[in-house]
C-alpha cells in the first residue's frame, strides 16, 4: 500500500482520480484549504500546511491549479516534497502547452519544465481538454442569439479517463515525461457544438468563429490535439447524455405556471486544464 497525497483532490479531476487509487488500495488523502473526511488542510497558494501534508508520503499527484500560477504551486509542492523524501511526484498538463503561446499553457510549461530540474522522482502527463471544458464554453454561450464554434478541432477527454491513467502512472513508478492522452475523437468545433445543442435541446443558429494571433493559429494547426489513436474510450456525446438536459432554450414553468425562458445562473469561467 502506497500513502499518496493529492493535490487538487476534491476537483474535477482530483476526485474520480483519489476514488480510484483508494479502490486500488492505497492510503490516499485530498489536499484541501478546507478539512473534512479523507483530507488534510493545506494551501498552496501561501504554503501553509503543506509540509506537514506531505510529511510520511510517498507519492504526491499534483493536480491543483489557479490564477497564482502554476509555476508558482509546484514550487510550493517540489519544495516540500524534497523536504519529506517523497520518491514520486505525479503531474498532470495540457497537451500544446510547448505549442500554444497561451499564458496559462505558458505557466503549466514552466511548472513540467520546474519539475523536471528539481531531482525528484517524477512523471508527467499531457491530456487534452476535458469534456467539461468544452460543453462550458458552449453553456457559457447561454445569452447570445446564436451558438459560436471557433474554426479549431478539439479531442475532448473524460476526467474519469484521465483518472485510470493517473492510476496506471502512481503504480509504475517515476517515468519522467509520458506519451501524451487525448479523446477517442477529433472533432471540429462546429461537430462538438451540434451534438451539445442536440443534448442540450438547443435550437440557435451555429456561427463559425475565426481570430487572428498566434494562439489562435497555433490551435487551428492542431497544436492542442494528440497524433495517432486516441486514449480516451467516452465520447462527447457519451459525457453529455449523462448530465444535464435542461438549457438556456428549454422552456420552464415559473412558480405561477406560466411557462418561461429558463434563465440559468452565470457559471464560473471554464478551466484551461486538467485540466
Amino acid at each position: 500500500m502506497t500513502s499518496i497525497l493529492v493535490t487538487g483532490g476534491t476537483g474535477r479531476l482530483g476526485t474520480p482520480t483519489v476514488d480510484r487509487l483508494r479502490s486500488a488500495g492505497h492510503d490516499v488523502r485530498a489536499l484541501s484549504r478546507h478539512a473534512g473526511a479523507g483530507r488534510v488542510v493545506g494551501d498552496l497558494r501561501s504554503g501553509e500546511g503543506v509540509a506537514d501534508a506531505v510529511a510520511d508520503t510517498d507519492t504526491v499527484v499534483h493536480l491543483a491549479t489557479g490564477t497564482s500560477g502554476d509555476a508558482r504551486l509546484m514550487r510550493t509542492v517540489v519544495d516540500a516534497s524534497r523536504e519529506a523524501g517523497v520518491r514520486h511526484l505525479v503531474f498532470v498538463s495540457i497537451v500544446g502547452v510547448d505549442r500554444i503561446p497561451l499564458g496559462y499553457y505558458r505557466q503549466k510549461l514552466a511548472a513540467e519544465q520546474l519539475l523536471a530540474a528539481s531531482g525528484t522522482g517524477h512523471t508527467i502527463l499531457r491530456a487534452t481538454q476535458f469534456h467539461q471544458l468544452v460543453a462550458g464554453v458552449f453553456d457559457a454561450q447561454r445569452w447570445l442569439p446564436v451558438v459560436v464554434a471557433p474554426t479549431i478541432s478539439f479531442q475532448p477527454i473524460s476526467t474519469d479517463d484521465v483518472a485510470a491513467r493517473l492510476a496506471e502512472l502512481v503504480a509504475g513508478g517515476p517515468a519522467g515525461r509520458v506519451a501524451d492522452i487525448g479523446g477517442p475523437e477529433r472533432l471540429t468545433a462546429r461537430e462538438l457544438a451540434e451534438r451539445w445543442a442536440a443534448a442540450r435541446s438547443v435550437r440557435r443558429r451555429i456561427v463559425p468563429l475565426s481570430l487572428p494571433g498566434k494562439t489562435f493559429a497555433a490551435f487551428a494547426a492542431g497544436g492542442n490535439l494528440v497524433p495517432g489513436p486516441g486514449w480516451g474510450t467516452r465520447t462527447f456525446t457519451e459525457f453529455l447524455a449523462a448530465g444535464p438536459r435542461r438549457t438556456p432554450d428549454a422552456p420552464r414553468r415559473n412558480p405561477n405556471g406560466e411557462a418561461g425562458r429558463h434563465r440559468a445562473t452565470p457559471s464560473c469561467r471554464p478551466r484551461a486544464a486538467c485540466s
